[in-house]
């Protein structure tokens, strides 16, 4: 990951911003204090005090949320949580360096930055959400996938479609001679009908009609109702009849 210096760093938090930090004091009281009780595995009621504590403090809280965060010795949970409030406390100005962890080798993290920028509503960060969507670890190709439904990046519509042909997405069995669809394609194939993919149309329309894709019938007729503004009627059958008559309504004939 790109390591970013302590001081370059909190010269871009302070940059037009009420809460001053004076790199020099990293090391004072109250941050040991505070890295102190991050350094612990806390049950969830101490969590959340440790949370409006730090909520308080405001920007005296930045020196030992940024440590947290680079250092591998604190707990997971807890380096997330830093995570999340130095977005909360310190806004979008945040950003830039959240998001250098987006390529961090700990997957927790990974998701940490991306939960943070998707909370912040950082739509600027495509190329983040764009690699993320097929990261080596399934939760955060997930979660990926929510932020860009979320922040409705539409420019992404065609990597989201890629993902239906990422073999990590399936179970390959042993011998490699069958594949089942993991839960993350069925929120693919909403995904994009909520970012109203219309070169998905046809292929969808395409796959409703096969067996083999019954198992996601569902999420493709919902695919097509928001892509096409129709809405198919009740029942499997019906649907399918609807789509196949919709289909050869549509085609361009050359």
């Amino acid at each position: 990951m790109k390591k970013i210096s302590l001081a370059a760093l909190f010269l871009l938090l302070t940059v037009s911003t009420p809460a001053k930090i004076d790199s020099k004091s990293m090391k004072n009281t109250v941050t040991l204090k505070l890295e102190k009780q991050f350094s612990r595995n806390l049950a969830n009621k101490e969590m959340k005090k440790l949370k409006s504590h730090v909520l308080k403090m405001k920007g005296k809280s930045v020196p030992a949320l940024i440590n947290v965060m680079k250092n591998e010795k604190f707990p997971d949970k807890n380096r997330w949580m830093a995570t999340f409030l130095l977005g909360q406390i310190m806004g979008k100005k945040s950003a830039p360096f959240i998001s250098e962890f987006s390529k961090h080798p700990n997957w927790v993290m990974r998701m940490a930055s991306l939960k943070t920028l998707t909370a912040l509503k950082q739509d600027s960060y495509k190329s983040v959400y764009k690699r993320l969507l097929k990261d080596d670890s399934m939760i955060v190709r997930y979660q990926a996938l929510e932020s860009v439904k979320k922040l409705d990046l539409r420019d992404l519509s065609g990597n989201i479609w890629a993902m239906l042909y990422d073999k990590r997405n399936y179970h390959i069995s042993k011998d490699a001679k069958s594949k089942k669809r993991t839960h993350i394609v069925k929120n693919i194939i909403k995904t994009v009908g909520d970012l109203e993919f219309n070169k998905a149309k046809k292929p969808l329309l395409s796959m409703i009609q096969k067996k083999k894709y019954k198992d996601i019938h569902v999420e493709i007729d919902y695919a097509l109702s928001k892509i096409t503004k129709k809405k198919s009627p009740e029942g499997l059958p019906s649907k399918k009849r609807f789509w196949k008559k919709f289909a050869l309504a549509n085609t361009v004939i050359k």
